[in-house]
């Protein structure tokens, strides 16, 4: 842990010295301090390209669309159109688990591919993508079959939606496509926004069948990476609370065609599903609000509004008892191993909320977060919501559809009138809410847009943490300098971390990683001592 005073705008210039003149200008406006203490929240710069040659966590367009919202579903056939790269090493990366259910239905272990080549490429693959598809059907008798679109496809110009539309007929099943090709946005979040056009274009109130239960949610942005989900879904049931669709963590296709009987949505992950919470309230009048259930005392307050939403005492009691059956075990376990880590300190760069999310876990442990930022983030995701009326849409953004929701003539039920919204609101729950992550970390804190291996190695070399948190691509240089590194993406081995369960699996997973002596010792090859080898060129 370093012991020197952190002086935020000093690192910052640290930060970007080395930089060309308008790279340092692009990258110092992505850099800001944290505004937890009561000060003014700067505005931060997010959702831009990144500077080309400068290598950054960001994943790309499909990524966000297959690999995060719709790879999760465990009875759709997600079949990538385009060379077998992109459908290979999307093919379970990030440990999304599920329960197959009666019918025994689960895609998520296949890899599903056209796998077209430079034959393709030249006369075109849309009669490959038809006989895939048949084929996907005649093997598997899914119940819905999306496809996704890759580079090439969009720079040969295969339509797609033209054969889903064509197969869908044949088949008598729900087929759709997704024009998510790699470079449609500036990251994975253009990709989420697609999916979530097609999920609510396609899926979303497609079966009328009611749903049974007193207290009916959904959840939005949970993906069950590490059995996340599993947790979360044995607290709801043992408060009494009837989940019915999840999106996308252990979900159906069934559960998400019957997801408008909710009477709340609740949104976890904030960037990659806030855009069918806001078109299901449209069309359905069903309201959202944010909730964190990562951290014991964040799933707690999390029941405690969700409780509060409903106003029924029963349920509220029902929560609270749960509570309170729940918090022995985390508290024994943090009095337990807290005196080790009180102090220490972490960094996060992951997601569109999980570097938030986490820091929650981390405070329980008497933790400091030093430096945070998001991958694929937007500037509400770190300013708040409040900050939406003065984005501007600029031409990356335009490339995505923006649906055009409107109320459902028959469907649309406001679960809440605006004078028992404003009552929820002096009760402590907002609707259509989130402060962001800016607003909650403090001053002498860093927050940091879409890092870049060189800020990253800077800034662990500057402040020292005691772990880093982030994805695969900078696990291996993290380690060789000598540091824990907690994979966020896909929990390498561990979790679940969400929930009550969850908080206790994180703890004993981060005292291990931060008490153990392994990392002071590790070296990289360059900086060992010993005998060099030498060699030299032979011309013959």
């Amino acid at each position: 842990m370093s012991s020197k005073p952190i002086n935020v705008e000093e690192i910052k210039k640290e930060l970007i010295a080395k930089m060309p003149t308008k790279v340092a200008r692009k990258r110092a406006k992505a850099i800001v301090p944290g505004a937890g203490g009561g000060e003014e929240i700067p505005e931060i710069q997010a959702n831009v390209r990144t500077i080309p040659g400068i290598i950054t966590q960001r994943g790309c367009t499909y990524a966000g669309c297959k690999g995060v919202v719709l790879g999760p579903s465990r009875d759709i056939v997600n079949l990538t159109h385009g060379p077998i790269g992109c459908g290979f090493y999307s093919w379970l990366t990030r440990r999304n688990e599920t329960d197959a259910g009666p019918d025994g239905d689960n895609f998520i272990p296949y890899c599903f591919s056209t796998d077209m080549t430079e034959h393709d490429i030249v006369f075109g693959g849309m009669k490959k993508l038809s006989a895939a598809i048949q084929e996907a059907y005649d093997n598997f008798h899914p119940k819905a079959i999306s496809v996704f679109s890759t580079c090439p496809v969009g720079l040969i110009g295969d339509d797609i939606h033209a054969v889903a539309r064509q197969m869908q007929e044949k088949l008598g099943i729900t087929v759709f496509a997704n024009s998510c090709e790699g470079y449609r946005g500036v990251s994975q979040s253009a990709g989420h926004h697609i999916a979530n056009n097609q999920i609510m274009k396609h899926i979303i109130g497609t079966n009328d069948t009611p749903v049974e239960g007193k207290y009916k949610i959904n959840i939005l942005g949970e993906y069950n990476i590490g059995g996340d989900a599993f947790e979360i879904e044995r607290i709801l049931e043992k408060c009494g609370i009837t989940l019915i669709s999840t999106f996308s963590g252990n979900s159906t296709v069934e559960s998400f065609r019957r997801a408008h009987f909710a009477d709340l949505n609740t949104v976890m992950c904030h960037r990659s599903l806030n855009y069918v919470a806001e078109m299901m309230e449209t069309k359905f009048g069903i309201p959202w609000i944010k909730v964190n259930f990562i951290g014991a005392h964040a799933t707690a307050k999390s029941l405690r509004r969700i409780a509060t939403y409903f106003e029924d005492q029963d349920l509220i009691d029902k929560v609270e008892q749960v509570i309170a059956e729940e918090m022995p075990a985390i508290e024994a376990t943090i009095k337990d191993i807290r005196p080790r880590t009180e102090g220490k300190t972490a960094m996060m760069f992951v997601g569109g909320s999980r570097a938030h999310h986490y820091q929650e876990l981390f405070g329980e442990l008497g933790m400091k977060v030093l430096c945070a930022g998001y991958e694929f983030a937007h500037r509400d995701d770190y300013e708040g919501r409040h900050v939406l009326p003065k984005i501007k849409v600029d031409a990356d953004s335009r490339n995505i559809e923006e649906l055009e929701v409107e109320k459902d003539a028959t469907r649309y039920n406001p679960r809440k009138t605006p004078e028992q919204l404003e009552a929820l609101k002096a009760k402590g729950v907002e609707v259509k809410d989130y402060d962001g992550m800016i607003g909650q970390m403090s001053k002498d804190a860093l927050i940091i847009d879409d890092i870049s291996q060189y800020e990253t190695e800077k800034i662990i070399e500057i402040m020292k943490p005691d772990i880093f948190c982030a994805g695969i691509k900078e696990k291996y240089i993290i380690q060789k300098m000598g540091m824990p590194m907690k994979q966020l993406h896909n929990y390498d081995i561990g979790g679940p971390y969400a929930g009550f369960v969850g908080a206790v699996n994180w703890y004993r997973d981060i005292d291990r990683m931060v008490n153990s002596k392994i990392w002071a010792l590790t070296k990289a090859p360059w900086q060992m001592e010993g005998p060099e080898l030498e060699a030299s060129y032979v011309a013959e």
